[in-house]
């Protein structure tokens, strides 16, 4: 899935686009606020779920808790996303869980250009949102496994922490991250794409404007 516009940041020569790793535990808000992230700034937008191998879908369905051996593949396909999109020229966003250190190293080794988020949500916040949660493959029943598997990140790996709760809105903390210290590459991207916006607004009033006049005239000299 996508979130293209056509505002979207073009790549600085010589240097690769940024890619937005957005983590935490399931229920965290990963995919509602990567996908507004995505959209706000204009940039390519990868669900982590949509990177599983079918087997691993299966077996979270069941209430059985994938391994090691069953995330490597699913990360090794979202670092490839990754690559295709620098590839491109394009910044990105993509989501994943990537709670242990060893799955964040596997996602950031040689990538320079990724940036990782941690949506910072706690354990009765989490609890809330699975047993709420419609439609969706993950049961709460695994709530367990992920709080048990999760490292969060360390200062080492410089991420980006936003705590999350039910108290404010996913568009919050989409802007809240858009102008975060440490991505000022991101909170000028989005300054260029509103900037973008609101130059093709001028233009199109400037446009109506200039078609209502010629008609305007058009009458006059009826």
């Amino acid at each position: 899935m996508n979130a293209a516009s056509p505002a979207a940041s073009p790549a600085v020569p010589g240097a690769k686009p940024p890619i937005l790793l957005v983590t935490g535990v399931s229920g965290s808000g990963k995919t509602t606020i990567g996908s507004l992230l995505a959209g706000r700034l204009g940039w390519e937008y990868a669900e982590a779920d949509a990177f599983h191998p079918a087997a691993n879908i299966a077996k979270m369905s069941a209430g059985h808790p994938l391994t090691d051996e069953d995330r490597w593949p699913w990360l090794d396909n979202i670092g490839r996303w990754i690559d295709e999109t620098t590839a491109h020229g394009r910044p990105g966003v993509v989501t994943s869980s990537a709670l242990k250190r060893a799955y964040r190293d596997r996602l950031l080794a040689g990538r320079p250009q990724v940036r990782l988020i941690y949506l910072d949500a706690d354990r009765e916040t989490v609890a809330r949102r699975l047993t709420a949660r419609n439609g969706h493959f993950f049961p709460p029943e695994l709530l367990d496994s992920q709080f048990g598997d999760l490292e969060p990140p360390a200062d080492d790996e410089h991420p980006v922490r936003v705590k999350v709760d039910d108290h404010d809105s996913p568009l919050t903390v989409a802007e809240r991250l858009i102008h975060a210290e440490k991505l000022e590459a991101v909170e000028a991207a989005h300054d260029r794409t509103e900037a973008a916006h609101n130059e093709a607004a001028q233009d199109k009033a400037a446009h109506d404007k200039a078609a209502h006049d010629a008609a305007h005239d058009k009458e006059a000299g009826a």
